[in-house]
């Protein structure tokens, strides 16, 4: 099954939300899940950070964004969507990639929730000592 021309796909991650991108020429459309931005991330700012790429290169109205995400909370997924839509742009076009690097939309965020260890109530905490 071969994509046209005209859609470019990437795929973004943030801790454990993954969010798959579809970029299509178009009026500006963006959907999440078969939900418009603004329904699916409640709180505008989740919005945002998610459609700041195409705002960073000024094509905010000029493509269509279909997203399907996964996993985690509206926070990963946002910072996911950002990554994806950023990396679809690059497929587009590899000249926005300074545009969108200086503005630090092509760097995946690694920080993740740290695992609980053995013998400790948390990741890092420690049950308290008694000497005797």
């Amino acid at each position: 099954m071969s994509t046209p021309a005209n859609v470019f796909t990437a795929t973004g991650r943030r801790k454990t939300s993954t969010a798959r991108i579809r970029l299509t020429e178009g009026t500006g459309k963006l959907t999440v899940n078969g939900r418009s931005f603004e329904t699916y991330f409640v709180p505008e700012s989740f919005a945002k950070q998610a459609a700041l790429p195409l705002t960073t290169v000024s094509l905010a109205d000029k493509y269509d964004v279909s997203v399907n995400a996964s996993g985690g909370g509206l926070a990963g997924q946002a910072g996911a969507v950002s990554l994806g839509i950023a990396r679809a742009l690059q497929k587009l076009n590899a000249e926005l990639r300074p545009a969108l690097k200086k503005a630090g939309h092509m760097k995946r965020d690694p920080r993740a929730k740290e695992r609980k260890k053995a013998g400790q109530p948390g990741a890092r905490k420690r049950f308290q000592f008694s000497k005797r």
